[in-house]
This record gives structure tokens, C-alpha cells and sequence, in this order.
């Protein structure tokens, strides 16, 4: 008898045996490639981004600025928003597709808001475009409409983000998106004349010789029409144009080097008539505003920021001034010192802005 129950447990323990080798030989056969590949170390949720840069808008300007800021390797994660769904994913995976080449690990992409949750940056290109021959001030009202859908969305999902603005006319929406967002005045910026300035430094230079770093100048006040080029502070190695030329930027002028401005004026037209609409240098343009405020550089741009009490402006207008960008939006606005000429048309585009603005409705 007592044999007999020896043999049945000795029976027992190898069934069991067979059984564990068994199992673990399923469970093993049963794992993915990535259970086999690779042993996680952590097991919480996954670390947020922590410099997201969400573009909302993925038409020409929108995908210029995307492509911009990802060649200049800036961002962990980006993010795109747009209400055309086909168009959406086609870009997102266009991107995707070369992330072998970018240094931004994750692209998404989609028309609920929450996609863009936690970004510190988010550039707002949306909005109807500039038709040939059309002021940017006659967009303000078709544009406006829109911006009551997508402000609320950016600071619900991104309540610390710096908005750009991109969208035209950028210094009446920049004004708008402060209204709307309830942020403060120093994280909302419009692109301003960051572009007019690089156009005019492009053109001052080229007629020069020389390369537009080497060139400096300034377009201050509205993107568009009313800016204001500042040639009492136009200089080359220190040397100022003005003392050279005391005539420069005058009708009286023999050079006639008023044309540049007028030119920097009427390149986005131009622009525009030949191949329909502008993307490439403002995408550059928002890329290098981009990366003044992510690295915490304190770089000066001319950016559209609120102006109110400055160079006898009463009035609650966003216009173009040198602003030091740094991680926390315009740290400080340098104080430039302008002629009585150039501080009467910087308050001339003032009040040409204030103008639409004070009739604006809902805002």
C-alpha cells in the first residue's frame, strides 16, 4: 500500500513538472517581438513633452513654419491642428515618414484641441488667406470669427503656452488672441515685422554688396502697409547710413533708397501675384522667433507686442517694436531712439490699426 501511494506521488510531481515546462514554453512562444526585445526598467506612464510646439493651421504658411521648426531641431514633440481631416493626416504622415532625418521623436496630428495639451509654444497660422491685391487690414473681420473657436481651445489644453500669431492682419489678431485667451500681454506675440525687417535687410544689403547679417535696420509698426523703416538707425559695422547720406529714405533722396521700403511693402503682393500666396520666409521667420524663446536666448526681434503707453500711444494697439524673447515670451522692449518723423508714422500706424480694431464685435 505504501508503494503504491509512493508511486502515485512520484506519478504527481513529474505531471506537475511536464506542466510548468510546458507552460512557461507557451508563455514564452506566446510573447510579442517587443516582450522579447526589450525588458522595461519603468513602469509609470510616460515622461510629457517638454518642449511641444503645436502649429495650428496646416496650409502653405502653417507647413512652412512645421518644417521649419523641426530642421532647426527644436521641438520634442510636435503637434498639428487643422478642421480639413484628410489634408491633416496626409501631412502628419508626410512628416512622419521622414522622421528618420528629424530629430523631433513624435508628430501627431489631429482636429480635437487636446492633441496639442501641454505645449509651450503654439504658432496660429488658420485663417482665410490673403487674395491677390487684398490689404491684410481687410481680412480682420473674416478672420476674427474664426479665432472665437480656436483661442479658447489653445489656453484650455496649453493654459503656460506662448502664442505666435501668424495670421494676417497679425497685428489686429495678435490683439484679438490677447483678448480671447485671458493670457498675459508678454505671452502673446504676433510674427510682426520680424519678416518686413528681414526683407528689408535682404534688399538694403543686396544693393550694398554684402550679406543681410551685415546690414542692420529696422521696420517697426504694422506688418503691412503702415510699417515704419527706421533710417536713422540704418548702419553697416557701426557706420550709420544716415551720416553718409543725410537725405536716405527722403523723397529729396538722389539714391532714392525710399524704394527699398516701398519694395519690402509690395514684396508680399508680388510674391503673391506670382505664385499665390507667401510661405517660405515667414516659416523661416516664425522658426528663428521659435528658438529665441525655447533656448532662452534674450535675442532682439521686432515682434508685435502691446504698445499702449509707449511713443504717445494711448490706445490698447499691438505693433512691432525691438523685443527681447526669451523662455518666458517678451521679457522687454528696447527703447529705441526714433526722429520726430518716425515716431509720428509709427502713431499713424497706430491709429490706422486702432481704427478696425474699435469696431471689432465680440471681443
Amino acid at each position: 500500500m505504501l508503494i503504491t501511494w509512493w508511486y502515485l506521488y512520484l506519478a504527481a510531481r513529474s505531471i506537475a513538472k511536464q506542466c510548468k515546462y510546458c507552460c512557461c514554453f507557451v508563455s514564452l512562444k506566446m510573447a510579442s517581438i517587443l516582450q522579447k526585445l526589450i525588458t522595461p526598467l519603468f513602469s509609470g506612464p510616460p515622461e510629457p513633452p517638454r518642449n511641444k510646439v503645436t502649429v495650428v493651421g496646416v496650409g502653405q504658411v502653417g507647413m512652412a513654419c512645421a518644417v521649419s521648426i523641426l530642421l532647426r531641431e527644436l521641438a520634442d514633440e510636435l503637434a498639428l491642428v487643422d478642421v480639413m481631416e484628410d489634408k491633416l493626416k496626409g501631412e502628419m504622415m508626410d512628416l512622419q515618414h521622414g522622421s528618420l532625418f528629424l530629430k523631433t521623436p513624435k508628430i501627431v496630428a489631429d482636429k480635437d484641441y487636446s492633441v496639442t495639451a501641454n505645449s509651450r509654444i503654439v504658432v496660429v497660422t488658420a485663417g482665410v488667406r490673403q487674395q491677390e491685391g487684398e490689404s491684410r487690414l481687410n481680412l480682420v473681420q473674416r478672420n476674427v470669427n474664426i479665432f472665437k473657436h480656436i483661442v479658447p481651445q489653445i489656453v484650455r489644453y496649453s493654459p503656460d503656452c506662448i502664442i505666435i500669431v501668424v495670421s494676417n492682419p497679425v497685428d489686429v489678431l495678435t490683439y484679438v488672441t490677447w483678448k480671447l485667451s485671458g493670457l498675459p500681454k508678454h505671452r502673446v506675440i504676433g510674427s510682426g515685422t520680424n519678416l518686413d525687417s528681414a526683407r528689408f535687410r535682404f534688399l538694403m544689403a543686396d544693393k550694398l554688396g554684402i550679406h543681410p547679417s551685415s546690414f542692420n535696420g529696422w521696420i517697426l509698426g504694422e506688418h503691412g502697409d503702415t510699417s515704419v523703416p527706421v533710417w536713422s538707425g540704418t548702419n553697416v559695422a557701426g557706420v550709420n547710413l544716415q551720416t553718409l547720406n543725410p537725405d536716405i529714405g527722403t523723397d529729396s533722396d538722389d539714391e532714392n533708397w525710399k524704394e527699398t521700403h516701398k519694395k519690402v511693402v509690395d514684396s508680399a503682393y508680388e510674391v503673391i501675384k506670382l505664385k499665390g500666396y507667401t510661405n517660405w520666409a515667414i516659416g523661416l521667420s516664425v522658426a528663428d522667433l521659435t528658438e529665441s524663446l525655447m533656448r532662452n536666448m534674450n535675442r532682439i526681434h521686432p515682434v508685435s507686442t502691446m504698445v499702449e503707453g509707449m511713443y504717445g500711444i494711448s490706445d490698447e494697439v499691438y505693433l512691432s517694436l525691438p523685443c527681447v524673447l526669451n523662455s518666458g515670451g517678451v521679457a522687454s522692449v528696447v527703447n529705441m531712439t526714433l526722429t520726430e518723423e518716425e515716431v509720428a508714422q509709427l502713431q499713424a500706424s497706430a491709429n490706422t490699426l486702432w481704427d478696425i480694431q474699435k469696431d471689432l464685435h465680440d471681443v
